[in-house]
């Protein structure tokens, strides 16, 4: 019994391209040809393979993502400390205490200025001791006299 479809309109590249309207079918069993085959073989019509299912693993013990932020451990915060100089103007101190620490305000710099000056140091910011090795770093390449400790305790 010979097949009403040919076995090359479901090949990866088809013969044919749409639109055209050759013979399909062949053979005795041509008036059964059944178009919906011939359809489902062209690319871009919704034939083809399927692709495999992408399945999520999740980690035994983690139900959740709050389990998950639970575990990480934090850094410790660390302080930068502006310490008072008989050498730098305050309004050079307030410039460079906004050039180096992001977020840093005009109010805020005068503040922690004033504090430095009259108390003999000031702390500037707390944050991870990286950051806090950077900060403390930029100041003194700019002349001022800075210094980090650990944050424990409370600010």
């Amino acid at each position: 019994m010979k097949s009403a479809i040919c076995g090359r309109i479901l090949s990866p590249n088809p013969v044919f391209k749409p639109g055209d309207t050759p013979s399909f079918c062949k053979g005795p069993y041509s008036n059964i040809c059944v178009p919906v085959a011939v359809l489902a073989a062209v690319p871009g019509k919704g034939g083809g393979l399927l692709e495999k299912p992408v399945i999520e693993k999740v980690t035994p013990g983690r139900e959740s993502e709050f389990d998950l932020k639970k575990s990480r451990k934090t850094a410790p915060p660390y302080r930068v400390i502006l310490h008072n100089d008989n050498f730098n103007k305050r309004e050079y101190v307030v410039q460079v205490l906004m050039k180096v620490i992001p977020g840093m305000t005009l109010d805020n710099a005068v503040n922690i200025m004033q504090e430095a000056h009259y108390n003999g140091l000031s702390v500037v910011i707390i944050c991870a001791q990286s950051d806090a090795e950077d900060h403390c770093m930029q100041l003194r390449g700019n002349g001022l006299l800075s210094s980090i400790e650990p944050a424990d305790g409370g600010c």
